[in-house]
């Protein structure tokens, strides 16, 4: 391969798939109400080749619901591993790099394509399990295009944004889950997003 190959591959994170496993790359976002971000930009080295391996061999849902008296298409497809693909070995291994960071089994992963930028998520908290809530670890690895994370006080409030794309890495922790809302809003343009979610069972419903 030349090096111009070797630039490119690189910068489209088509080199072999690798991370740092100790997780020393984590930088904390202390938050008000004894809340905290960690985030590792770039985490995923290599990450292309699991988008596309994720995207092609999982098995996509599409969701609708009601809202103000009509049926509407939630604006993104999810799935679960490793009930609806064979997802990617990688993944195990950052869960388990995860469970040892953290001190907890990262034993539920869940899947979201946001298939361009017309799809979201609006500001909500995730669903944990009311004794848990003000204790739940959330981590977000992005494959793909990046796109904006928005955090912001529950109920409204000035947001604080992060990068999700590229292999980056965020983890949500503290009483994030109590006293926070995120949501990934749309844009005129983007390319494809997969968010891989890491969860333990002992905090989170399974749905």
């Amino acid at each position: 391969m030349s090096p111009k190959s070797v630039i490119q591959a690189t910068l489209f994170g088509n080199e072999e798939p690798s991370f740092d496993s100790t997780l020393t790359s984590l930088r904390r976002r202390a938050l008000p109400y004894a809340s905290w971000i960690d985030q590792a930009q770039g985490f995923l080295a290599g990450h292309q080749p699991i988008f596309d391996l994720i995207h092609d061999d999982t098995r996509w849902h599409s969701h609708n619901r009601v809202m103000y008296d009509r049926t509407i298409d939630v604006p993104r497809l999810t799935a679960s591993l490793p009930r609806d693909g064979p997802g990617h070995s990688a993944i195990r291994e950052i869960a388990d790099a995860l469970g040892e960071r953290y001190d907890r089994p990262f034993d539920l992963v869940t899947l979201a394509l946001y298939r361009n930028g017309s799809d979201s998520i609006a500001w909500h908290r995730d669903k944990c399990r009311e004794d848990r809530r003000g204790q739940a670890t959330i981590a977000t690895l992005s494959l793909g295009e990046s796109r904006s994370f928005l955090v912001r006080p529950h109920g409204g409030g000035t947001s604080v944004r992060f990068s999700a794309g590229w292999g980056d890495l965020l983890v949500m922790g503290g009483a994030c889950q109590l006293y926070w809302e995120h949501s990934i809003p749309k844009t005129r343009a983007a390319g494809p997003r997969i968010s891989v979610m890491f969860r333990s069972t002992a905090d989170f419903l399974v749905s």
